[in-house]
């Protein structure tokens, strides 16, 4: 069992475990986080997972676990690994069930006392026109043949059908499509579970918010982001639905003897792999980055019923209701990236499993309106706290394979946070404290619970004193729609 004194501390951020901690690990294994942070991530098997991240073949440079991390399957969430593409593995468990879960965030031109007078009608409206719960109907009901046009081309499909503006594409990742995508290599089950779920908000961590932004940290960065103090904008958090769930669920079942097939060691079934060049990499390559398409669509279907809602509950009672995209990140993803290893360029395969992509400023895969602040950074908290918005530091690349924390991660299960907190109560909390909330479940509401989450600006800290991102602005909620 992996103990504190088995780390090194490098830095007050960054803590190592050795490679020599055990003779079948390839690299060594880091965490980023101040004391507190580290000390905390002994509450799971966590630790455990991403020391088992380190012996897998092909690994470049260190296994690394964000300041938000806690147990997943397979990887830690809050993970992050990449493997030489030529001779390293690709695993569903470091990519996660829902692939390309991540956040959109719109910003409008109110101020927050514009839209006081508001704020019920208009959270309302945004939980009648966003479908969510489990497995809830979306907004847009696919044919067979559109569906398969969203999973190969993402965002585009949504410009194309009227949901997406040029704008909106160019403050997406990968401006919202990955160029590995095949639709035939996604399973039938797949499909049937995608086919009525596009425009929808899904459950669990799932959230749609209205919030205030209540600290400008950097002035610059801010007015590229489109950012300032006061000002009203919207976090939409979810990801591929049952569709990307039934991708990872499938795939790993195929992929259970590939390791036998091919003679690679792991340490955990649940890491189950094949050689990323491999015809089942290959595939699962494929099918993964079909799904995140899908999520990428699907969040921008949000945005677009987003904007309508606003629309209909404050035009012709406010001016600036109009919703600009900020950017949208995504996190539980695998992308082919370029970067340099040793003093040399290297084709790597990064892994980011409830991780974001941090590139700094000047990056060449940053559209040209970032390449002065760095790629924004959208990092939520727990319903009731704050969340930020960071930008990507020069020195990510090195430390991190320019990667950041995607939220303030679980201190508790969903189990654990229903035994101790009635939904009802943790709603009439959050209303106490101004926040107008709707949700189909108080149950969702309780495994949802604020106590549930670590201190979300500990990990932002973390991030921040590592030199991975810095701080922009932070926002706190004023309005949240559950699934």
């Amino acid at each position: 069992m992996v103990s504190k004194q088995d780390f090194e501390r490098l830095t007050d951020y960054v803590w190592e475990l050795p490679k020599d901690y055990d003779a079948r690990m390839q690299v060594p294994a880091r965490i980023f986080g101040n004391r507190k942070v580290f000390d905390a991530a002994f509450g799971d098997r966590s630790i455990e997972q991403l020391v088992n991240v380190a012996m897998l073949p092909g690994i470049v440079k260190y296994a690394m676990a964000m300041p938000d991390m806690h147990q997943g399957y397979g990887f830690p969430i809050g993970g992050v690994a990449a493997f030489d593409k030529d001779e390293g593995i690709i695993s569903p468990g470091g990519v996660g069930y829902d692939i390309n879960c991540g956040v959109r965030m719109l910003a409008s031109r109110l101020e927050f006392d514009e839209i006081q007078p508001h704020l019920g009608d208009l959270t309302t409206v945004l939980y009648q026109t966003c479908p969510s719960g489990v497995g809830g109907d979306g907004a847009v009901q696919l044919s067979h043949k559109e569906l398969a046009r969203v999973l190969e081309t993402g965002s585009n499909w949504a410009k194309k059908a009227g949901y997406a503006t040029d704008d909106d594409l160019e403050r997406t990742e990968s401006r919202g499509q990955l160029p590995q995508a095949n639709a035939d290599a996604v399973p039938d089950r797949a499909r049937e579970r995608g086919l009525p779920q596009m425009g929808s908000l899904g459950s669990g961590n799932h959230f749609l918010e209205i919030d205030v932004v209540d600290e400008i940290y950097d002035a610059e960065a801010a007015e590229a982001f489109g950012l300032f103090k006061d000002q009203v904008v919207v976090q939409i958090h979810c990801g591929s639905r049952g569709l990307g769930h039934e991708v990872c669920s499938q795939y790993l079942r195929e992929l259970q003897d590939a390791p036998r097939r091919y003679g690679i060691e792991i340490p955990d079934r649940e890491l189950a792999a094949a050689p990323f060049n491999s015809r089942e990499g290959q595939r699962y390559m494929a099918a993964m980055a079909a799904a995140a398409n899908y999520a990428f669509a699907n969040r921008q279907v949000l945005a677009h019923f987003v904007r309508l809602a606003f629309e209909r509950v404050l035009a012709g009672k406010v001016d600036g209701w109009q919703l600009q995209q900020v950017y949208d990140v995504a996190h539980n993803i695998a992308k082919v990236e370029e970067h340099d290893v040793g003093g040399r360029r290297r084709s790597l395969v990064v892994l980011r499993k409830g991780a974001t992509r941090a590139f700094p400023a000047g990056h060449p895969d940053l559209p040209e309106i970032f390449r002065r602040t760095g790629q924004p950074v959208l990092v939520p908290g727990s319903m009731g706290t704050a969340s930020y918005v960071l930008a990507g530091e020069p020195d990510s690349l090195e430390l991190s394979f320019g990667s950041s924390c995607h939220g303030a991660g679980r201190t508790m299960s969903r189990r654990a946070a229903t035994r101790q907190m009635r939904g009802e109560q943790v709603r009439s909390e959050l209303e106490r404290e101004g926040i107008s909330v709707r949700a189909r479940s108080m149950r969702g509401l309780a495994e949802e619970a604020p106590a549930a989450y670590k201190d979300v600006s500990l990990v932002v800290d973390s991030v921040a004193g590592a030199g991975i991102a810095r701080k922009v602005a932070r926002v706190h909620p004023v309005g949240v729609v559950k699934g």
